[in-house]
């Protein structure tokens, strides 16, 4: 008996056929054994890849990628590779919850990754701890981010907090400027109440009090009145919070004025174009960071600037890794992240987030993190792991004052 292929002219006998066929089924197994093909963890990252924040949200792509090839090199993590899924939150809360919501309820991740800026964070919280997913943020520093009331938590931070922050600006400003009368100019939303509330906080714990306190919209374009009012009530130095966009406004606003104050700032300046936006002066705002790729390097600092390097072309050398602080905060949680599935023993969200509390050390960028995290803290990073950096040209570098 003869067999006729619908989509060939060959004729093949049905013995044969059937062998042929039986042999490509045992190839197709072996092709996708369980060593071969193991399913990815799957962990998504929120986050702006478009816009002015998009340069931030490029490090912290950088910073997970390098950590996840190296765990996969490794192994992975249970056997299996980890893979990062992206969404664009473009700065913005409501897209920030829609790309949360399809990472979590279509893509399936075990974990999620984001939080670029503190309202597209905090808008992500809810509903995270309402699915019982791990959020581990790198970047965003709202104090309520992670400390945000709820019964069961699973938002973690390997990032700045605010009110940490706040303490080391007040700390660094009257050490190097001798500040006595700071003035706040701060933006207008939910960042900005953060340190607000943390600022007034650390100057009452050193006897220091604000000249004054002033907001600007994160669309302004001139922010002259409200500088002025700071500058007509004695203020000896400025304490900056807002990120790329606004920070920049206050820059050109000083410049039009003819002000100089030292001007010392938490880290927005460093998310995005901020040199080419701000102008020459750029140089003059001084910002806090959580590492930087100069000076003497520990072994994983060597170990993850090569990587960056045979990875990315532009990467010349530390001057090249801009931000430092996004791919390192990103490169560390990643880290963290594969260890707590470790000590889960399985990729349940729940379980992983009990896995953070079980972690006993991982060695990372930024420090080696010895029991980073309890039910009561779930910040990794303290005051006591911040440098202070400013930019030079298009590059941020360590601050030495001069």
């Amino acid at each position: 008996m003869r067999y006729n292929s619908t989509s060939s002219n060959h004729v093949f006998s049905r013995p044969s056929f059937l062998q042929g066929m039986m042999g490509a089924a045992f190839a197709a197994m072996l092709a996708v054994s369980p060593a071969h093909a193991a399913d990815p963890i799957k962990i998504g990252l929120v986050t702006a890849l478009s816009g002015q924040s998009a340069r931030a949200g490029e490090a912290l792509t950088r910073g997970a990628t390098i950590a996840i090839e190296e765990i996969n090199a490794k192994g992975g993590v249970l056997g299996r590779p980890l893979e990062l899924v992206r969404r664009d939150d473009e700065s913005n809360p409501a897209k920030g919850l829609i790309a949360t919501r399809e990472l979590i309820q279509r893509e399936k991740v075990s974990a999620l990754l984001g939080g670029l800026d503190t309202p597209v964070a905090l808008a992500i919280v809810p509903f995270v701890n309402n699915a019982k997913t791990p959020f581990v943020v790198p970047w965003a520093a709202g104090t309520n981010i992670t400390q945000n009331g709820a019964a069961d938590n699973y938002v973690f931070r390997v990032s700045a907090m605010d009110s940490e922050v706040d303490k080391a600006i007040v700390q660094f400003a009257r050490k190097t400027y001798d500040t006595k009368k700071p003035g706040l100019i701060l933006v207008n939303n939910p960042w900005g109440e953060s340190n607000e509330h943390g600022l007034k906080s650390a100057m009452k714990a050193v006897g220091t009090e604000a000249a004054g306190i002033e907001k600007f919209e994160g669309n302004d374009v001139d922010v002259v009145p409200q500088l002025s009012r700071l500058k007509q009530a004695g203020a000896d130095t400025l304490f900056l919070v807002g990120n790329v966009g606004p920070a920049s406004q206050v820059v050109k606003s000083l410049d039009r004025m003819g002000w100089a104050p030292p001007i010392v700032s938490h880290w927005g300046p460093a998310g995005g174009r901020f040199t080419e936006l701000a102008g020459p002066n750029a140089k003059n705002v001084i910002f806090v960071q959580t590492y930087s790729f100069f000076g003497d390097l520990s072994p994983v600092g060597k170990k993850v600037i090569a990587a960056l390097q045979a990875k990315y072309p532009d990467i010349k050398g530390p001057a090249d890794i801009t931000p430092a602080v996004g791919v390192a905060n990103a490169y560390d949680s990643v880290l963290i992240i594969a260890r707590a599935i470790e000590k889960a023993g399985k990729t349940d969200p729940a379980a992983i987030r009990d896995g953070f509390y079980a972690i006993d050390r991982v060695d990372g960028l930024i420090k080696t993190y010895e029991k980073p995290f309890t039910k009561a803290r779930h910040d990794a990073l303290t005051e006591n792991d911040y440098i202070w950096t400013r930019f030079e040209d298009n590059h941020i570098l360590p601050f030495v004052k001069k």
